[in-house]
């Protein structure tokens, strides 16, 4: 049997950021990821899976030495935002410069992320990565937890974390209820080339039926969407052949980049809401998708993940410097408060904002339109939604000291 201090379940990015945010307390980290690292050269049209990762995530992945590393690959700093109402006058539009900010964040591919963050693990002594690795079981003993590998292969740990995501196995075999609801949509993703450049601008747009991003990648003419549609037409879209979902698309963003071309393939899949009646438990933390899943209608799905990690790293090394033994949930339960106040307003914030967006009730519509205008030309409201859309007003205490180099 091998035995470490905390055992994370899941080498995606929220995994891979907690592991490497514990480097340096003295801990044995063992990472589990049933996938091997793919580290096949990066294809040349960008994949279809993208974050936009806020200025809080940054200094995240700044401390934890996977910065460097990341920017050196694909990825695509934003200055602005615009939304607007399909067919109306609502809009809203800032730009970092007006904020003092060189950026509101970046647009970057999920493996980019995660290679960075796998190869920034690899070269910690103190973390173990363990792949192909699939659990079988977890017994929850009093000071430990017994942990069987699919292979046979026995782990025990002061401190397991479900990072697992949004099916997570680890939160379902200890029996933490979920609670979940259907958006009604499906996201439609894939990578668009625009007759004009996207002047690093991030876009959005509501109509009756959906929602529409485009988010700019580093080519100037190339955009990854998210296009939140309901399921049939998803279905639709994806059925269409290119020349047709073109027409469609570019209609639909009113052309605000000119004519549109799919270059990638397109993927669709269902959106669900999900919030752990728990967060943590004796000997189990949850972070990430295993915790929560939000609407993608603000990208901060990922970054809300990152303070998980973020805020748990801290609160196991405080507890480690203080002798307290960090797997037991009297001792997490200050995690659990903070990360389920932060998701539970993120989830209420969303559902609020999807709904008000949702339909083409005239009286709606108006209502949100003169909000959208108000919240564009009132005075203190704009820096307001800039810090909140750079994750500034969830950032954990002890990063909040550490200077954020925008590049």
């Amino acid at each position: 049997m091998q035995s470490f201090d905390v055992v994370i379940a899941g080498g995606g990015m929220v995994g891979l950021a907690l592991a490497c945010s514990l480097q340096g307390s003295g801990l044995r980290i063992a990472v589990l990821e049933n996938r091997q690292p793919n580290d096949a050269p990066l294809p040349t049209i960008p994949a279809v899976r993208v974050s936009a990762i806020n200025a809080a995530s940054e200094r995240l992945l700044q401390h934890i030495g996977a910065w460097d590393d990341i920017i050196a690959q694909r990825v695509n700093a934003y200055q602005g935002m615009e939304v607007w109402d399909h067919d109306s006058f609502g809009k809203i539009a800032f730009h970092s410069e007006e904020y003092g900010f060189s950026h509101l964040g970046h647009i970057i591919e999920n493996q980019v992320i995660q290679r960075a963050l796998w190869q920034r693990a690899s070269q910690l002594s103190d973390i173990t990565l363990l792949a192909p690795a699939q659990l079988k079981d977890v017994a929850w003993g009093e000071n430990e937890a017994f942990i069987t590998l699919d292979d046979q292969r026995l782990l025990s740990a002061r401190l397991v974390v479900g990072a697992d995501g949004a099916h997570s196995w680890l939160r379902q075999h200890a029996d933490i209820p979920l609670t979940f609801w259907d958006y009604g949509h499906h996201a439609l993703v894939a990578t668009i080339r625009t007759q004009e450049a996207h002047q690093s601008v991030a876009r959005q747009v509501f109509h009756g039926d959906g929602i529409l991003a485009f988010l700019p990648l580093a080519d100037a003419h190339l955009s990854s969407i998210v296009w939140s549609v309901s399921p049939l037409e998803a279905e639709r879209l994806c059925a269409l052949d290119n020349e047709e979902f073109n027409k469609i698309l570019a209609s639909t963003f009113d052309l605000r980049l000119g004519v549109c071309q799919v270059v990638s393939e397109r993927q669709s899949f269902p959106l669900t809401g999900r919030y752990a009646r728990s967060f943590a438990a004796q000997r189990l933390a949850l972070i990430g998708d295993a915790a929560h899943t939000v609407h993608p209608l603000a990208g901060q799905g990922v970054n809300l993940g990152f303070m998980d990690a973020a805020e748990l790293a801290f609160e196991i090394k405080r507890l480690q410097r203080e002798g307290k033994d960090f797997g037991q949930h009297m001792y997490l339960r200050r995690f659990e408060r903070k990360r389920k106040h932060s998701a539970a307003v993120m989830l209420a914030g969303m559902q609020g904002f999807r709904e008000l967006f949702a339909g083409n009730n005239p009286a709606k519509k108006l209502l949100r339109d003169i909000g959208l205008t108000l919240a564009d030309r009132l005075p203190g409201v704009k820096p307001q939604l800039v810090r909140q859309a750079m994750g500034l007003n969830d950032l954990p205490e002890w990063l909040e000291s550490k200077r954020l180099q925008l590049k």
